[in-house]
């Protein structure tokens, strides 16, 4: 992945950059790996993790683009898939440290020791394969808009445990899950929300990690596989996404550059009134490019 280019920075500033996943986050390589992280209002942005123990002094990153578009990016030699990282966002004299917005893993300190408070994006690659070709071809087909739905809605975490109480991973679930609503004639598994979330007791439905599987139930390897046994049983899934609203963790998207980012700066607009989240302002290009992506 080289330097973004300019083209690809109109296309975030005017909303038309509909796979922004491509362009932002980590992307490893076999030298290293390239970071990219939107922060216009920040004074500087350093990514810290594993590979520099955690020192912001060391991968600063560059600002590019001006005005509401202005991004930092970096390429970081050492930086490795399983490395644990976050960005670390000063403005006016005042630091965070911030989740990926686009990070494909994450897990808790508790996981991996970091001294780092909260969640922490993990550098991620994938090598699986895929077996799901007849599920996928089938969903392709011209009776796909017309076959008739039945929907299971399950929340992962609660559906079955194992026997002391402790929670069955993506894996485990994955064929008992497919065996009974294939039993019970569902053609299609709905699951509440898996997309990364720091309060359990929100069901999911207070995201900070919107392209990341949350870690409770295992790797996004065992989710493709939690997927892929699902689809070869011939049952779709359908993810419950949240795009109403987002958690307000200073961990995660919240005041992102010091200011309010993905959310409405109108104190009036910004609270959600029924669960006191923040609630992302559609108007602004860069944030429908993020939900869309």
């Amino acid at each position: 992945m080289p330097r973004l280019p300019h083209s690809i920075l109109q296309d975030f500033s005017s909303g038309r950059l509909s796979r922004a996943h491509q362009h932002f986050g980590s992307h490893p390589n076999r030298a290293g790996t390239w970071f990219r992280v939107w922060a216009p209002r920040a004074d500087r942005v350093s990514v810290i993790g594993d590979f520099n123990d955690w020192d912001p002094g060391v991968d600063v990153l560059r600002p590019i683009g001006e005005g509401m578009s202005r991004c930092w990016e970096g390429f970081v030699r050492p930086a490795r898939p399983g490395h644990r990282y976050k960005y670390r966002v000063e403005r006016g004299g005042r630091h965070v440290d911030k989740t990926d917005p686009f990070a494909r893993e994450m897990e808790p300190p508790a996981y991996g020791g970091s001294a780092i408070q909260g969640l922490s994006s993990v550098i991620t690659t994938s090598t699986y394969e895929w077996r799901d070709d007849d599920w996928m071809n089938r969903r392709r087909g011209p009776d796909s808009l017309v076959d008739p739905v039945s929907v299971y809605e399950v929340h992962l975490g609660s559906w079955r445990r194992h026997a002391d109480g402790s929670q069955m991973t993506y894996r485990e679930l994955a064929e008992p899950l497919a065996e009974y609503v294939r039993e019970m004639g569902f053609t299609h598994v709905e699951l509440m929300p898996v997309l990364e979330h720091p309060y359990y007791g929100s069901w999911g439905y207070q995201v900070v990690g919107y392209f990341a599987p949350t870690w409770r139930y295992g790797t996004p390897d065992d989710f493709r596989f939690f997927v892929d046994t699902l689809h070869r049983a011939g049952i779709g899934v359908i993810l419950d996404w949240v795009p109403a609203h987002f958690a307000t963790d200073p961990q995660g998207l919240a005041t992102f550059d010091g200011e309010p980012l993905f959310e409405y700066s109108d104190r009036l607009k910004r609270h959600h009134p029924d669960w006191g989240t923040f609630v992302f302002d559609y108007g602004r290009p860069q944030v429908r490019d993020f939900l869309v992506s």
